[in-house]
């Protein structure tokens, strides 16, 4: 068995927007503590996976900052898909290429831009995952227990028995859920927030592609063909143009009985917006997160980023302000979510310079 990492790092982290852009997007960027959090995903593989077998897949705009943010990854291993097409297809496209390598491939599939702490109960986690998606040939997501009734997580419901200690078969996978049902799924007692973070053999997620994604196959099929040629980037592109978007969760793991959960007791948070950051910072005595040069009076429960030149907030509550050298956002936490709202007009009426 040979263990590889494959990182998703194609991103644009819309709902950071002004501080993420198509160029430099919320991975790429310093959101809590002193790294990015690309380099932090790839810094917590450390002991656990070889730097040589760690893949990262992104795109044309962000693969140049991707190889200086992590010069340790050898620039063969940063793969620029040539459209994103949702999880599915980057999978594959990893799949098909650590199997050039190995025909005893395993891969770890993880995203760019997750936050995790206690690193050494993460590497256990996904070592207990690995052996056990190597000896039994199962699909393995990786289940965070919750710890409150999260709306802007994906949820997986597993059976009570055991298939072995922590790992459990998944009965069903749930969208992201109104509060009602988020807490209907904690009083259960049976369900994982959905981490996105993934462990199995190569042959057997190609197999699973062939099953129930049989274009998406026959596609990875004739670019597989041109692997290490010149011809590859073009046949890449041509199959690309022709593939659905769709993620590994509705194209795969939703349709196979063969899928199973590893449950994770690290801290884990997938930093989906703003408030998600307010969330984890750490407040001062009037509950407020202040980055910048930043004058505050009887303002509380806010989120304040203005590195680069004096800002006065006053007499408001629970507002995000985000301002950089272009643009100024500001919203109240509620709203969070809606950010992405902004690019959408941005990019509707062609304003290209603020994205």
């Amino acid at each position: 068995m040979e263990i590889y990492a494959v990182i998703m790092a194609g991103g644009a982290g819309t709902r950071f927007w002004p501080r993420s852009k198509e160029k430099k997007p919320k991975q790429l960027i310093r959101i809590i503590g002193s790294n990015t959090m690309i380099q932090d995903t790839v810094y917590r593989l450390k002991g656990l996976i070889d730097e040589e077998k760690i893949f990262i897949i992104t795109n044309k705009i962000q693969k140049l900052k991707i190889k200086e943010q992590l010069p340790q990854i050898n620039p063969k291993n940063i793969i620029d898909e040539p459209f994103g097409k949702n999880t599915a297809a980057c999978i594959g496209l990893a799949a098909i290429l650590l199997e050039s390598y190995s025909n005893d491939a395993l891969m770890v599939v993880l995203p760019a831009d997750h936050i995790i702490k206690d690193v050494d109960l993460f590497q256990s986690t996904i070592k207990l995952a690995v052996d056990f998606a190597y000896s039994t040939k199962k699909l393995i997501t990786i289940g965070i227990k919750p710890t409150r009734p999260e709306t802007g997580y994906g949820y997986i419901q597993f059976d009570d028995k055991q298939l072995s200690q922590n790992i459990h078969k998944v009965l069903t996978f749930a969208e992201k859920p109104n509060f009602a049902t988020a807490r209907r799924f904690i009083e259960s007692g049976d369900f994982l927030w959905n981490s996105g973070m993934f462990v199995w053999r190569v042959d057997v997620i190609l197999n699973e592609i062939k099953t129930y994604m049989p274009d998406l196959y026959d596609g990875l099929q004739m670019v597989k063909n041109y692997i290490g040629t010149h011809e590859f980037e073009k046949v890449l592109t041509q199959v690309y143009g022709q593939l659905k978007n769709i993620s590994i969760d509705y194209g795969i793991l939703e349709k196979s009985d063969n899928v199973a959960v590893v449950k994770g007791d690290f801290y884990w948070n997938d930093v989906g917006s703003w408030e998600a950051v307010y969330e984890i910072s750490e407040k001062n005595e009037d509950g407020n997160v202040i980055v910048g040069d930043v004058y505050t009076a009887r303002t509380y429960g806010s989120y304040i980023f203005s590195p680069r030149k004096f800002t006065a907030v006053i007499g408001v509550e629970n507002l995000i302000v985000i301002d950089t050298t272009d643009a100024l956002l500001i919203c109240h936490r509620n709203n969070a979510q809606e950010v992405r709202e902004v690019v959408d007009y941005l990019k509707m009426n062609k304003r290209t310079e603020l994205l």
